[in-house]
């Protein structure tokens, strides 16, 4: 079956692009519909014991005092030895957190009281009492050696794990909420949080190493009961709340680029990207027709044929605001459908090592290589960008070819360059963009040569930079449990014994035994996997993004460690299927979502509202995963000729292109990126074959003067020096962390105290029996040893 089929009749994809779906949405995804039984346990417990400490009154009757106190002798009770009554005064509180939805009438009322309850919560310390909780499940090694030894792990494995997390989720969530009707204690109260998540705080690690510890403890396979969903959605949100959203990103890039005296950035790529319109999917019987009446290129012959063929293409880039961008694309070809067989073999091949020994790199150069417009009438979206390195090779190419000789980086002088090269600097320097990465890489280039003479270097104690201190020396287990967890949640990936269980938190401990069980089980296992993509896709972007910023080579530290863990493989052998149908799927049950479950009667499921599902034009979470994947690898790939070749190694390009026929914008965007920056390696008849993407990417993508990425001829197309670059680059990073963060046993230019009586003054620890021999070592070692003044006054 072709590709394109079933995209024929896809709609433009109303999608407003964010930080996180809606408050209610996030809220909901913490629960599996496994645990909806759940909710009325929570409620018989604080129901039993608010009767016994308050008389005749409910939760929402009572007064702010009367509330603090409550919860307050909730706390005390929670510090028994009895691991069962903890359990109940644990899911009183989640009771309170969830809202106490008994009292409510409406969704609305119970988000609104959860908001309170959670804000109630903190202030009166609930954060750092569950924490210590936490950290007693983590290390309760009789519940890990009662999950090994069990044949099949179960959602009841996890119950006080997953207490203990939904409690604290529900915090962070709704603390994290800004409005503008909240009150000012909660504003004062939600900047403490945030600085105590963020630092180490009463001699305790940033709170998402504890989560990122615990992902690592859950691959390694040591503690399969972990709840993995209910971690990685707190430990997303963690991050989002600490380090700030995309919004916040933003004004810290214009803040950091004013502060190092940058030109202000020209725009706010998010923003352009929402004003741009998608461009039509190709309509598949079109292409059949197509496909009928043209001939193939391998039947036209001769010089005049060809020419007649280029002519047309010409044609269709001239007349391109006229049409669809992808209308007319033609079908695969077996070529084309035969690479993506090999492509994907490699990448079953490359992700089978993922489960082995995934910090080996493989060295990529090693292997065989409907009428819309844009919303855009005049001109193109994107400012024009230069890099200094661009200029440079302008001038080096032009000086070599006029003058016969270079002058290195010289950029200012032009004697003996004929006028049209003058006017070309000239217009190249109008549009010269330089980056905070590029500052950063120069200043740390001087660090590097000169440590004495610029002294130590200054650096903020910034949430990012707390974090990745943290982070430092286990970073590449971070991201290999990580990159595991995403391949066992893909749909793509084959089922195997010995990959890890992602689902011991959403089956149930009696297995389904109808046909409607069995159908709304597997709702909630897809359900269970979509969440755990969209969770790990965000972080990963998010950290990359923040670490960029804080500064470059924290970024590409952990992007080499994503690389050498085969990130990119694995991103597009999550794209190796109906992208389309990944995106329209209806793994959901609306009737079964918090808060909707909580406060209604469930009416009766049938396998027929079971199959009909809900009737979003799209999944949410899906599309949110699918962009924030495509951004990851953009960020992995640019500027990266090695990671690029990769891209063209595995075969990508049929990959990305099924993608275009998902209709939105911003998805569209970061595919023709991709396929952009590997075109010069794709080959001639690719290009010919594909002149309507090459369009949309002139169309949609930034521009760069001197990038002729739609032609094979680039210097930088030389595969020879790709690993050299790379290692280049590791040895960069190398030299920061040391410099940065090894400080202490760099000891070469570490000052030497030369004063004898500092010296001799310094306190030594001796052992306990030193004065009773002290006489004999000192007969030995010093007065018995003979010395050559001459020679020691020489040595010095």
């Amino acid at each position: 079956m072709s590709p394109f089929q079933g995209s024929v009749d896809c709609p433009t994809l109303e999608f407003e692009y964010g930080d996180a779906d809606g408050h209610a949405a996030e809220l909901s995804e913490l629960y599996s519909y496994t645990e909806n039984l759940e909710f009325t346990n929570n409620r018989r417990c604080f129901e039993e014991d608010f009767k016994t400490q308050v008389q005749g009154k409910e939760w929402l009757e009572l007064e702010e005092d009367a509330q603090k106190a409550y919860v307050m002798g909730l706390l005390d009770r929670l510090e028994v030895v009895s691991r069962e009554r903890r359990l109940k005064v644990a899911r009183a509180v989640l009771y309170l957190a969830q809202g106490t939805f008994g009292e409510c009438d409406s969704e609305v009322d119970v988000l609104h009281w959860s908001r309170y309850n959670c804000f109630l919560l903190y202030q009166m310390g609930t954060f750092s009492a569950f924490l210590e909780l936490l950290h007693m499940e983590i290390d309760n090694s009789q519940a890990c050696s009662s999950a090994l030894r069990k044949p099949a792990v179960s959602i009841a494995d996890s119950t006080e794990l997953r207490v203990l997390l939904s409690v604290m989720y529900l915090m962070v969530e709704n603390i994290r909420l800004e409005r503008e009707t909240d009150p000012c204690g909660w504003r004062t109260a939600r900047e403490t949080f945030r600085t105590e998540l963020s630092f180490s705080m009463h001699n305790e690690e940033p709170f998402a190493l504890l989560l990122f510890s615990m992902a690592t403890k859950f691959c390694s396979g040591t503690a399969p009961h972990f709840p993995i969903k209910k971690v990685l959605l707190l430990l997303w949100k963690v991050v989002m709340f600490t380090l700030g959203g995309f919004e916040h990103l933003q004004a810290l890039k214009v803040q950091k680029r004013a502060e190092l005296g940058l030109p202000p950035l020209a725009e706010d790529s998010i923003q352009v990207v929402r004003s741009m319109r998608a461009a039509s999917p190709p309509s598949y019987t079109l292409d059949l027709g197509e496909s009928q009446l043209a001939p193939p290129p391998s039947k036209l012959r001769g010089r005049r044929g060809s020419r007649r063929q280029l002519l047309t293409k010409q044609d269709s880039l001239d007349i391109y605001n006229e049409r669809d961008l992808f209308k007319t694309e033609e079908p695969a070809t077996e070529e084309e459908e035969e690479s993506a067989s090999e492509g994907e073999r490699a990448l079953d091949g490359e992700l089978d090592l993922l489960e082995q020994d995934p910090l080996v790199p493989r060295p990529p150069s090693q292997a065989p290589l409907s009428a819309e417009r844009v919303a855009f009438p005049k001109g193109l979206p994107w400012a024009p960008k230069v890099r200094q390195k661009d200029i440079e090779h302008f001038l080096e190419m032009s000086r070599n070819k006029f003058i016969g000789f270079t002058l290195g980086q010289d950029t200012d002088t032009l004697v003996g360059l004929p006028r049209p090269i003058h006017e070309s600097v000239k217009t190249l320097k109008q549009h010269k963009y330089v980056s905070i990465a590029d500052v950063q890489m120069k200043n740390a280039e001087e660090l590097e040569k000169c440590p004495m003479s610029l002294g130590e270097e200054v650096v903020p104690e910034t949430p990012c930079e707390m974090l990745y201190q943290g982070m430092l020396h286990s970073l590449p287990q971070y991201m290999i449990a990580l990159l595991k967890i995403l391949l066992a949640a893909a749909p793509t990936s084959k089922a195997k014994t010995d990959s890890i269980n992602i689902l011991a938190d959403v089956l149930p401990e009696e297995m389904p035994i109808t046909v409607l069980q069995s159908m709304k089980l597997g709702i909630d296992v897809n359900r269970h996997k979509e969440i755990i993509v969209k969770s790990i896709a965000a972080l990963l972007l998010l950290l990359l993004k923040h670490f960029k910023l804080n500064h470059v080579y924290q970024f590409e530290y952990v992007s080499q460690h994503l690389v050498f863990a085969n990130c990119i493989p694995l991103i597009l052998k999550f794209f190796n299927q109906n992208i389309l149908s990944y995106i329209t799927a209806k793994n959901s049950i609306s009737v079964l979502d918090y808060p909707c479950c909580a406060i209604q009667e469930l009416p009766e499921l049938t396998t027929e509202s079971l199959e009909a599902g809900d009737n979003h034009q799209f999944c949410w979470r899906n599309l949110f995963s699918c962009i924030n994947l495509l951004r990851l690898l953009n960020k992995l790939t640019k500027w990266k000729h090695s990671r690029t070749m990769m891209l063209v190694v595995f075969k990508s390009a049929p990959i990305l292109k099924r993608a275009l026929k998902v209709k939105q914008a911003m998805l569209q965007l970061y595919v023709l990126k991709l396929l952009k920056i590997q075109t010069k390696y794709l080959g001639r008849q690719w290009r010919k074959s594909n002149m309507k993407t090459m369009s949309a990417i002139y169309q949609k993508v930034r521009h760069r003067m001197n990038d002729d990425w739609a032609y094979g001829n680039d210097i930088d197309a030389r595969p020879w020096d790709f690993q050299a670059e790379e290692c280049t680059l590791r040895a960069n990073i190398e030299a920061f962390n040391s410099r940065r963060y090894d400080r202490p046993q760099d000891s070469e230019f570490s000052p030497v105290d030369n004063c004898l009586q500092s010296v001799l003054g310094q306190k030594l620890d001796l052992p306990e029996d030193f004065h009773y021999s002290y006489e004999l070592w000192l007969e030995r070692e010093v007065f018995s040893q003979p010395i050559c003044w001459e020679e020691l006054l020489q040595s010095h």
